[in-house]
C-alpha cells in the first residue's frame, strides 16, 4: 500500500513538472518571437528595411497575427505604421493568413490620426475583404469618412479598399454604391474617380 502511494506521488510530481517545464517553455517561445520585433524600434535601420523584414516574418509563420496586433497595438506611431505596412505586403501575398480580429483591428486604425496608419490599413482592407464579405461594417463606415481626408494618398487607399468591397456584390451595394457615386462627384483626382468607376462596372456585370 505504502509502495502503491509512493508511486502515485512521485508519476504525480513528473507529470506536474513536465507541465510546468512545457509551460514555461512555452513561454519562453513566446518571449523569444516577441524579443524579434525589437528592430522595429531600431532608429538605425530604414522603414523599408524593417517593413521587409516584418512582412516576411509573418508571410513565415515565424511571427503569428496575435503577436503582431499585440505588439501594434502598443507601439508608437512610426512603428505602428510601419507594423501595418508589412501586414499590407504580407497579406497582398498570403491574403489567407489574415484573421478577422486582424481585419477589425485594421478597421479600427483608419481612425487614426496619422495618415500613413489610415492608408496603410485601407489597404489591408481591400486585400482581404473577399475573406470576410459579411464582416466588413465598421471597415466601410470608417472608410467613407477617409473618403473625405485631404490627404490624396488617404483618399487612393479608401477608394481602393471599397472598390474591392463593392466587386464582391454584396447586399452593402444598395447603399454603398449611391455614397460612392456622391464621392465620385466631389473627387477631384481622375485616378481616385478611376478606382470608383472600373469597381462599378465590374460590379454591374
Amino acid at each position: 500500500m505504502f509502495a502503491g502511494n509512493n508511486y502515485f506521488y512521485y508519476t504525480y510530481k513528473i507529470n506536474s513538472t513536465n507541465q510546468e517545464n512545457s509551460l514555461l517553455s512555452n513561454g519562453f517561445k513566446k518571449q523569444d518571437k516577441m524579443e524579434q520585433l525589437t528592430f522595429l524600434n531600431d532608429k538605425q535601420l530604414k522603414p523599408k528595411d524593417k517593413t521587409e523584414r516584418l512582412s516576411q516574418l509573418l508571410v513565415s509563420g515565424k511571427i503569428s497575427i496575435e503577436q503582431w496586433s499585440e505588439f501594434a497595438g502598443s507601439a508608437k506611431e512610426a512603428v505602428k505604421a510601419t507594423c501595418i505596412e508589412a501586414m499590407e505586403f504580407a497579406s497582398k501575398e498570403k491574403p489567407g493568413m489574415v484573421s478577422l480580429a486582424c481585419m477589425n483591428f485594421v478597421a479600427e486604425c483608419l481612425t487614426e490620426k496619422a495618415p500613413r496608419i489610415k492608408w496603410e490599413s485601407a489597404r489591408v482592407i481591400g486585400n482581404v475583404a473577399h475573406i470576410f464579405p459579411d464582416k466588413l461594417n465598421k471597415a466601410v463606415e470608417n472608410l467613407l469618412i477617409n473618403t473625405a481626408h485631404p490627404g490624396t494618398v488617404v483618399r487612393w487607399s479608401a477608394a481602393y479598399a471599397l472598390g474591392q468591397i463593392i466587386k464582391l456584390k454584396t447586399a452593402k451595394n444598395k447603399d454603398l454604391i449611391p455614397a460612392v457615386t456622391i464621392i465620385i462627384e466631389k473627387e477631384e483626382k481622375n485616378s481616385i474617380k478611376k478606382i470608383y468607376l472600373d469597381a462599378l462596372k465590374k460590379a454591374e456585370k
